[in-house]
């Protein structure tokens, strides 16, 4: 008798269980390969967003049994990762690069250039001719160009040609007139480059180069805004829900912030703030600030130039032109004043050091400010080339490298020129750099590289260019492992902004930031990764995009 009546309760217990009400939720995805990037890099089935935010994780039957939606998404055994985050790029600068300058990315020769700017100048017909992306090193002779064929085919013209990296330009006669540059200009932290005759060719490198940018007209805020948004569209078609912009000015973080506030703008910014004065005395005073979309805690310092216009500050001088050795964009001074009033104000400091004196100057630099073990976070942007005797300080210092995976892929083909076999084994040393602290971040420096965060991976993980070359990889001890290279672009970038809580995986709690992909980079055979493809992105568990 006891019996029968312990079986009715259990199945009384059971029969109530079934019928309790399930918790509302915003949206449901079952079916999927969720890759949640936790701390143990597990995977799941499904998850429930409630709020904006994901509430549960686990099996379809787990998350159906106890969840319910209006929409409920089947991914048909898809890939699910978080929201993919550039770790360093020029999110606004893409918005204006797309707004008004003429394409030269992967143009063969300055001819070619010339082409191009005619076609540009046809549909967009203003008082300046400006176009970015042309590199030398992809031409035949690997020469810098000069001004006298823009002077043939557009005499008079206001034209200023940005180099890939935005390191040196190409200015015509007119822009130069403007600037004031002639034969006998010295800038500090810049070149103007002459040539044999002695009389400016029109390539003007770092410093200078900024020089002439200045006159470049500014954009109407309406302009802006509409660069913004156009910047904001290409990044989520990649699968980007969260970037950190490499340096602006407070205006242009303040247009931002209005246009999240309104609604318009549903991109995570994470912005490194300008080093001018206007920018750290709007912001500094302040401390760090951080809302849903936008974080701005840390301030943006050049150390040298580029590698590909032999203007990254080396130890000693380039291979491939003896007695050069680089330039460096401040004195010390200025570096110890701004990281002091940033440490100060609790910001961290980001410096962009390629050569090899430079990143040892930024770290000795650091040092000084740090001094041991701490929880900063500072970090040196792309960290290029490094002297194997400074590898250690970024451990002791607890100094965080960000670096571009597809900038060792798009300089392999030259840069042994430039630093010769044996630097070069101190060069893009991603893994290497990585054991120092056990993480980095990485992105893709955009506009400069393709924003696609798939190349990033792919570039990071087997060390090629698209053509699958070189065969083995280029150097490739230090290709990350997949499972780096995923947290390289989603949870690592979310802690070198000290964002970690809030996002960057699929855990209760934080955004729901989570892209569903057509393929599973995780598995996937090495020549189909750079063609996975976003089907759907969500910020916030709102549907941002969706492959057509």
């Amino acid at each position: 008798m006891k019996h029968s009546f312990s079986l009715f309760f259990i199945a009384i217990i059971g029969l109530s269980s079934c019928n309790m009400p399930k918790e509302k939720a915003d949206l449901i995805v079952t079916n999927a390969v969720v890759y949640t990037i936790d701390s143990n890099f597990s995977t799941t089935e499904a998850f429930a967003v409630k709020d904006g935010r994901f509430v549960a994780t686990g099996s379809s039957d787990e998350i159906l049994k106890t969840w319910q939606a209006d929409r409920l998404i089947d991914a048909g055994g898809a890939t699910v990762v978080p929201g993919l985050n550039d770790g360093h790029c020029h999110f606004y600068g893409l918005g204006e690069l797309l707004f008004r300058y003429a394409d030269l990315t992967g143009s063969t020769s300055f001819e070619e250039v010339i082409q191009r700017l005619k076609i540009h100048n046809e549909k967009h017909p203003t008082e300046w001719l400006l176009g970015r992306g042309w590199d030398q090193n992809l031409w035949p002779g690997q020469q810098f160009p000069d001004n006298r064929l823009l002077e043939q085919h557009f005499p008079g013209k206001k034209i200023l040609l940005i180099r890939i990296d935005g390191h040196a330009s190409l200015a015509s006669k007119t822009v130069l007139e403007m600037a004031g540059i002639t034969a006998q200009t010295h800038i500090s932290g810049g070149e103007v480059v002459l040539d044999k005759t002695g009389n400016p060719t029109g390539v003007l490198i770092d410093n200078a180069n900024d020089s002439a940018k200045a006159f470049i007209p500014a954009l109407t805020e309406t302009e802006k805004e509409a660069a913004l948004r156009e910047a904001q569209q290409q990044c989520f078609a990649v699968g980007l829900t969260s970037v950190t912009d490499a340096g602006l000015p407070a205006a242009t973080i303040a247009l931002i912030k209005k246009m999240q506030h309104d609604g318009r703008l549903l991109m995570r910014v994470n912005a490194m703030a300008d080093p001018d004065e206007a920018t750290l005395s709007a912001l500094l005073p302040n401390g760090p600030y951080s809302d849903d979309r936008l974080s701005v805690r840390s301030v943006k310092l050049y150390a040298d130039g580029a590698l590909g216009s032999r203007g990254a500050l080396m130890k000693k001088s380039y291979s491939d032109t003896p007695g050069r050795l680089g330039l460096m964009m401040h004195d010390t001074a200025f570096y110890r004043n701004v990281m002091k009033r940033a440490y100060d104000a609790g910001f961290q400091v980001n410096t962009h050091a390629i050569g090899d004196a430079a990143v040892h100057l930024v770290l000795s630099l650091y040092a000084e400010q740090l001094q041991g073990t701490n929880d900063r976070r500072w970090r040196i942007e792309h960290a290029q080339v490094v002297d194997q005797p400074d590898f250690a300080l970024f451990g002791r210092y607890n100094i965080i490298p960000s670096i571009q995976s597809t900038h060792a892929t798009s300089d392999m083909g030259w840069a042994g020129e430039r630093l010769g076999s044996e630097r070069l084994k101190g060069a893009y040393t991603q893994q290497q750099l990585l054991e120092q602290n056990g993480w980095l971040v990485n992105g893709t420096d955009f506009p400069i590289e393709s924003i696609n965060p798939m190349l990033t991976f792919y570039a990071a993980v087997f060390r090629k260019d698209l053509n699958g070359r070189p065969e083995g990889g280029f150097q490739p001890e230090n290709a990350l492992s997949r499972q780096q290279a995923l947290r390289s672009i989603t949870i690592w970038p979310a802690k070198g902004a000290f964002e970690e809580e809030v996002k960057g995986s699929i855990e209760a709690g934080k955004w729901a930031d989570f892209v569903i992909l057509s393929a599973d980079p995780m598995l996937a055979d090495e020549t189909e990764v750079p063609e996975i493809k976003p089907l759907q992105v969500f910020s916030a568990g709102i549907q941002v995009y969706e492959a057509k």
